[in-house]
This record gives C-alpha cells, structure tokens and sequence, in this order.
C-alpha cells in the first residue's frame, strides 16, 4: 500500500477527530463521495429539519450519527447519495417566543406591530442558532449540505408540499378519518403533540369527572345468535334481575364534553368486572351495573351498604324502598349486591345504547358502541371502564 496514515504515539481522540475533519475539508471528501458517482442510482436524503431557534442536545448529536449511518451506507453500495439540510420554521413556540420578547400578544398583531413586522421578527427569531448548529454539524462529522438548506417559510417549500398532497390525493392515497384534536382559543390554532409538550403547558387541576351509564340489553333481541352478551359474559343462566334484563356499564370520563362523540368503551381484558344490583342514588329505581372489581369500593362508598347474600340484599330493598325518597332510604344507606364475576376479555363485542343519539359514525356505524379491549385500561381510578 502506498498510502500512508498518521500513527498516533498517545490516544488523544480529540486531536484525531480534529485531523479527520481537516483532511475532509481540504481534500472536499463529501463532495467528492458525490461527484465521483455521478450517473449513478441516486439516493435523496431530505433531513428532518431541527429548528434553529433552539440550542442543539446530545439527542440531536445521536440522532443525526443514526441518520449518518444509512447515507454513509448508500454511498458505500455505489449510490450517488445527495444529502440535503433544512431548518423548521413553523410552530407555536417560536411565535410564543417572539411575542413574550416584543411584549405583545397576538391580539395585538395588526394594532401594535404589523403582520409584516410580526413576521420578519419570528423569521430572525427562528434563524438564531443557525452558526451553533453549522459548528455542531461539522464537528461531530455529519455530512449534508448546509449552504443551500429547504427552509419551511419559504413559499417554494410551502407550494411544494401543497402539491405533493396533492398528488397524493390524485392517486388515491389518502383517507378521510376523524380525531379530537387539541385547539388552543387564544393561539387561533390547533395543537401538535410537541406543541403540548412545552414546559408549562400542563399543570396539576382538580377538575370535575363523571360516571356515565351506557345501557346495555341483558341479551340481544332475538337470542343475538353468536353475538356476546351481558349473560353469556357473566355465565347468567338464570340471572335475578328485575324489570327488562337492561344493565349499563358504569365509564368514568375526565373529559365529559368528549361523551357526545362516544362510539365505544374499553375494558381491560385482564382485569376483574363484577355485575352488581343496586339503586339508582338519584332516582331510586333499581338497576345493574358493570365495573371493576377492585373498584367497587371506590364507587359504591358510604352511601352504600354490601349485601352479601340475595336475601338480605331483598330485606335492604324491601327497607330501602319503604322510606320517603327525600330521605334516601333505611339509615340512609343504599343496599347492593354482587351478582357475578368476568374477567375483562369476556366482556369483548357487548353491544350498548348510544349515549346521546344526536348523530352516528359518518363511516361503518354499525361498528360502533360495543366494548373493546384495551392494555391502557387501569383500576387506579374511576370504574375500570373508559
């Protein structure tokens, strides 16, 4: 071999990286890993673009070697690996930034600073680390061109991605779905997960939650053939329920103003439910509840009085009901009564009322409110049903 390598008599890992980068600006190293294979296959490598109005962190550092590692293994298969930079302009924070400097907000936009102004400010404001990540971006070795980077202000990126949806739209593509999306009232726009991520953005509430009633036949009209049912759930042959057979599954909400938009309820498949009859607290009427077993307590608390056996729970009823309403019942304590037990994954398919019928599923209604299963589901609060 003809070419010689430096040898190093001490490891000073610094000074090599400092060589290593040397010889690559002097001898142009990652232009010609391109130039040299030019006619070749290309392989384009558009960055995820960092937003320079922040400082770079070792995540950044780590992130961009694992990035590194499948364009270095391109070029090394023979592609023409073209490798371009870009910097995110967009995004709440930056403007959130911009108006805590100037001391507006954005109602003031338009009165005490122009569009114009607000702008060309967020556009500065955004572009102010630009030199510390050029440093960064050289010194840890990433290769990708820096001077002529996609910025996302720009109208030519904006127009290009409009186009590109709409492409995609013309080959069919994409799909129209539904989602709750975060909304901020004073911001005028919606949220995104980073955007809900800023320092300060939740903070500790005690806030109101409720228990909903879904309503739910004891069996489906017909027999309901092979379709799951409360009874089939709970192995009821011959189950001591008055009335009509309906039950309801007790969900607890943090978000009652979601309980319009209701099209299913999720159980933990391993997780214990139990059938409990009881009273209605507020109306006095008999009824009979799913939730959690290890819930039970939290639910039923002092108002409440257990019934362990079928015929003490009747002599509780009999008491309960012969007591003026106002007064609540015997001792003003409400009896109930554990009928059964199930483990979550029997409960799947049970079909129930929808909640509030003010308008179904635009897309399969028919799928809808039925209980599902879900890992996400604890019983640190609320029933056990979500």
């Amino acid at each position: 071999m003809s070419k010689k390598f430096p040898e190093y008599k001490g490891l000073d890992l610094a000074k090599v990286a400092d060589d290593v980068l040397d010889f690559w600006k002097q001898e142009s190293i990652f232009q010609k890993s391109i130039t040299t294979r030019e006619g070749n296959e290309p392989f384009i490598f558009f960055e995820g673009p960092p937003s320079a109005n922040g400082l770079p962190g070792i995540h950044h550092v780590m992130a961009r070697a694992i990035k590194d590692i499948f364009c270095r293994y391109k070029t090394q298969k023979g592609f023409q690996v073209q490798r371009k930079a870009g910097w995110d302009t967009h995004g709440l924070p930056i403007e959130l930034g911009v108006e805590k400097e100037l001391g507006i907000t954005k109602e003031d936009i338009g009165k005490k600073i122009s569009v114009e102004e607000y702008n060309a400010a967020c556009k500065k404001a955004v572009m102010r680390y630009t030199d510390v990540w050029n440093d960064l971006t050289e010194k840890m070795g990433y290769w990708v061109d820096m001077k002529d980077p996609y910025v996302t202000y720009e109208p030519k990126y904006m127009e290009t991605v409009w186009w590109l949806l709409k492409e995609i739209y013309s080959k069919n593509l994409l799909y129209k779905g539904y989602t709750i999306q975060p909304y901020s009232p004073k911001a005028g726009t919606g949220l995104s997960s980073h955007e809900l991520n800023q320092p300060g953005t939740y903070q500790d509430v005690t806030d109101t939650t409720v228990v909903a009633q879904f309503r739910s036949p004891l069996t489906p009209p017909n027999g309901g053939g092979t379709q799951n049912s409360v009874s089939k759930a709970f192995k009821l042959s011959s189950p001591p329920l008055e009335g009509s057979g309906e039950i309801f599954f007790l969900a607890w909400s943090t978000t009652p103003w979601t309980l319009p938009s209701n099209t299913a309820l999720t159980v933990g498949p391993k997780i214990d439910y139990v059938l409990v009859k009881t009273f209605n607290q507020y109306t006095f009427e008999t009824m009979n509840v799913i939730l959690a077993k290890n819930l039970v307590n939290k639910q039923f608390d002092k108002k409440f009085i257990l019934a362990k056996t079928f015929v003490y729970f009747e002599e509780l009823a009999s008491a309960f009901q012969t007591v003026p309403q106002p007064l609540g019942g015997a001792r003003g304590l409400i009896p109930f009564l554990i009928l059964a037990e199930c483990k979550g994954k029997d409960l799947e398919g049970i079909r129930y009322e929808q909640l509030l019928p003010f308008a179904l599923p635009h897309n399969n209604p028919e799928n809808a409110f039925r209980v599902i299963l879900g890992d996400f589901v604890t019983t640190e609060d609320g029933t056990g049903i979500v």
